[in-house]
């Protein structure tokens, strides 16, 4: 039995990765100096792994930016806006144009990966363009030997899994897209072959999702062709997050290996294999230990699974593994200095994990007795954080039970209350806000320092956040928008924030994960019984509506985004966490309301991401994500308006489940997708107010008037203007106060030129 990997965080122990990024964009380093550093932080990975005992270790797993967008560029697949490009080996600058834009030319489109809360640059595919302008797997594969004396695994996604999550093309064109596709995919593994590469790892976890028989049939057809052009390289076809569809036809592809996923297959995986077998000329890659998730594995269990799958593969075809790419965890649990020894000796993350795999293959090789003094350790910190009184909440536990029989609802329906809240807020038709952060500063990070460093007191801290809130009210009045925030200047992250004022919450000091380009999030970890303790909003609420007549808008972060994107608790279900989050926000909700806040956007941006991948699956979540939202929402006043943000899915298929969410008001990116959401509207009425982001906020450039109202004017063709708010299409604690009040300045101009022309020639719509 050996042990592998399948991926490795690129952003480094304390976020080397992410600092280099943005020293190379803001011109502090030129571009060698940034290909050095970045290498530095690569080779790095790679002796950590070997270090660890791993056999089979991944190259090409790390990136400049995003993986799908390393397809897109060693395919040429360069759209056509970027006119830099003239072919050949796409350079870091329009690299970097199609991931996050320019000053002239907007980036691709950016979509979450799978059920994560990583983000993927989407391909434009265009059958003409494609060409190979680099073997990037190979590059990667050499680097590892000529520097480092490794025999690597080289990575790359999988053809079908390319296509799948492309876009630019109608199904009708499919068949050209796989004959153009094909000479490529078969030129990088020839020449991987003739360089000696003796397995490499083809990720395919479409494979995972409800593919059809036809489909399935594509892969078979696929994988036969390459099967062929390189018949000395051994093929890895991977697959993680759920189980294969399609199990008996996926262990009989012309490869010769199969990754399963053993942790989030829901059981399927598993009892596919026993059913019906596994072929004994292949390899079982076997994903035994959580790559998504930062609890230790119980150790007894993985033996007894390990056991399980030598009944019917022998130990010699397996390989041991993570589920998936550990990118999704943080690098490692050495660097948490303040947890308690309770919770922390009960973590694991990406080394700790690849230390957990060395570990198994040892006690399989040697003998379960050689690891057994490890066993008994790790089963007594399981035992010791399950009796702990932060996981024995009768209360929370009980009202959970209450309320999973509770029907939750507004009194009333949509259109009467709405009208009711239109004669209590007496705003203009296409009103202007925003989603609810403003710039985070250096000034505010500094401050936020201080105060959690001790130097300043909880006054201070204070007085600076109402500053800063006195000072944005200004400028929102300034700028014309007609419902303002107070700008979240006291919250570090919309999750971790709720986090750190809730009980059943600790949080890491490092546990740093990437979620799109630089951007890397250090999601809190659910380790307890969550419950309500005090109101956590309402004091900057208060303060921000004092400072003006216009509406300020109360912010909150949804039951299911905050579980989303939060480490949670492995040993009771995330239905029961996602209810008990939900009492808690109602709270939270009653108590801004009661304080005069009459208008709450309860933001759930990760409800789609949740969803499982496989449609069987999906109604069982979406009944209790969807009560959970409603229970926080609904026990408000008529005249409160409930608005709620989503961002990067694919709505047109999820158009009846915002439905029923039943908030007053959604706001829903359209920008970075170029207006196409504005089609699912096309097809299918939606009756409640929408905002459909008009620029996006995730490139530094500032949009023109002209774009934004070719935006809106197309968004009021399918729906009603009485039901169309103007916004951005997320929040802008990232961006720079310039360019923010730039664009928020023609974003309302955009929208009172509109109302101009729509007062100047009245319409239905």
């Amino acid at each position: 039995m050996k042990s592998s990997s399948l991926g490795y965080p690129r952003i480094g122990e304390d976020r080397e990765w992410k600092r280099t990024l943005e020293a190379y964009w803001s011109g502090k380093i030129d571009e060698a100096e940034f290909t050095a550093q970045l290498k530095a932080i690569r080779l790095g990975n790679l002796q950590k792994q070997k270090q660890r005992g791993i056999d089979i270790i991944p190259v090409n797993d790390f990136t400049f930016y995003d993986q799908m967008l390393d397809m897109s560029v060693m395919f040429g697949l360069v759209p056509d806006r970027y006119s830099a490009y003239e072919g050949g080996s796409v350079p870091l600058s329009v690299y970097y144009s199609m991931a996050r834009g320019n000053n002239d030319e907007v980036a691709s489109e950016m979509t979450k990966w799978f059920n994560t809360n990583y983000h993927y640059i989407v391909p434009e595919l265009k059958v003409p363009q494609l060409t190979l302008t680099e073997n990037k797997p190979l590059a990667a594969y050499r680097e590892a030997k000529e520097m480092l004396g490794i025999e690597t695994k080289p990575v790359l996604i999988g053809p079908y899994t390319f296509i799948s999550l492309s876009k630019g093309f109608n199904k009708q064109e499919i068949p050209g897209i796989i004959l153009s596709l094909l000479p490529l995919y078969t030129q990088i593994l020839q020449e991987l072959e003739q360089e000696g590469v003796k397995w490499v790892q083809m990720d395919e976890p479409s494979l995972v999702s409800s593919i059809s028989k036809d489909d399935m049939q594509t892969v078979t057809y696929l994988y036969e062709k390459l099967n062929e052009a390189a018949p000395n390289l051994n093929i890895m076809l991977q697959t993680y997050f759920d189980s294969v569809e399609h199990y008996q036809e996926v262990i009989e592809l012309k490869v010769q290996g199969i990754g399963l996923d053993f942790a989030h297959d829901k059981g399927r995986n598993l009892s596919n294999l026993e059913a019906f077998g596994f072929p004994k000329d292949k390899v079982l890659a076997a994903g035994v230990i959580d790559g998504k998730n930062i609890w230790l594995s119980d150790l007894s269990k993985k033996i007894q699974l390990i056991e399980t799958l030598k009944k019917k593969v022998s130990e010699d075809q397996i390989w041991l593994q993570p589920s998936c790419s550990l990118l999704h965890v943080p690098v490692t649990v050495h660097n948490e200095t303040a947890l308690s020894k309770e919770v922390k000796d009960a973590l694991a993350f990406a080394d700790e994990k690849l230390e957990e795999i060395t570990l198994l293959v040892k006690g399989n090789n040697q003998g379960f007795e050689a690891i057994e003094e490890k066993v008994a350790a790790n089963k007594f910190t399981i035992q010791t954080l399950a009796s702990s009184n932060a996981r024995n909440h009768g209360s929370v536990q009980s009202n959970v039970e209450k309320v999973k029989t509770r029907t939750a609802g507004r009194q009333l329906p949509f259109k009467e209350r709405y009208q009711k809240q239109q004669g209590f807020f007496k705003l203009p038709f296409l009103p202007s806000t925003t989603i609810g952060s403003f710039p985070q500063t250096f000034e505010v990070k500094q401050a936020r320092g201080k105060f959690k460093r001790g130097e300043w007191t909880a006054q201070q801290y204070e007085t600076f956040v109402n500053e800063e809130i006195g000072r944005w009210i200004e400028i929102q009045e300034e700028i014309g928008l007609d419902v303002l925030v107070h700008g979240e200047f006291e919250r570090t992250d919309m999750v971790e924030y709720f986090g750190h004022k809730l009980g059943g919450f600790v949080f890491l000091e490092k546990g740093w994960v990437q979620s799109y380009g630089s951007r890397c999030v250090k999601p809190p970890v659910i380790y307890g019984d969550i419950h309500f303790i005090e109101p956590m909003t309402v004091r900057e609420s208060v303060f921000a509506q004092s400072l003006t007549k216009k509406t300020v808008k109360g912010m909150l972060t949804g039951p299911v985004t905050i579980l989303n994107w939060s480490f949670v608790r492995d040993d009771i279900s995330r239905e029961n966490v996602c209810y008990q989050l939900a009492l808690a926000l109602e709270k939270e909700v009653i108590a801004l309301e009661s304080a005069g806040i009459k208008m709450i956007q309860v933001d759930e941006p990760a409800l789609r991401e949740g969803l499982p991948l496989k449609k069987s699956d999906r109604d069982e979540y979406l009944n209790w994500a969807v009560n959970s939202f409603l229970i926080s929402t609904s026990s408000v006043e008529d005249t409160t308006q409930i608005h709620t943000h989503m961002c990067y899915c694919d709505f047109n298929s999820f158009m009846d489940v915002i439905s029923s969410l039943d908030a007053d008001v959604i706001s829903i990116e359209t920008s970075r997708s170029h207006g196409e959401l504005a089609s699912a509207f096309e097809a299918k009425t939606y009756e409640k107010g929408i905002g459909l982001g008009v620029y996006d906020i995730h490139s530094p450039r500032v949009p023109a008037v002209e774009e934004m109202v070719d935006m809106i004017e197309r968004g009021i063709k399918v729906l009603d203007k009485d039901q169309f708010w103007i916004n951005p299409d997320c929040g802008l604690k990232t961006r720079g106060l310039p360019e923010t009040v730039a664009s928020l300045k023609n974003m309302v101009e955009a929208a009172k030129i509109v109302r101009e022309n729509l007062l100047a020639k009245p319409t239905g719509k």
